[in-house]
């Protein structure tokens, strides 16, 4: 499983990360998970950040930040 975080590294983006991490682990999942800063490549996703991309589809963009449970469902409905 491939997830990207997406965001320039303001505190939620960085958050999100945390959630993706956390949520990877408490679901037991193998996940090669990358931060994407670049606005050009977050642009080919969303506008809007931060952004949660699971297999190369955007599950979630903008604010407010998602619950870890929230993230969890994300992630789980990809695996």
């Amino acid at each position: 499983m491939e997830i990207k975080v997406l965001g320039p590294g303001c505190a939620n983006c960085t958050k999100m990360e945390e959630l993706a991490k956390q949520a990877v682990r408490e679901l037991g999942i193998e996940a090669k998970i990358e931060k994407i800063t670049d606005m050009r490549e977050i642009m080919k996703f969303t506008m809007s950040t931060p952004g949660l991309v699971v297999n190369g589809k955007l599950k979630y963009s903008g604010k407010p930040l998602p619950s870890l449970d929230k993230v969890k469902e994300l992630i789980k409905a990809e695996s």
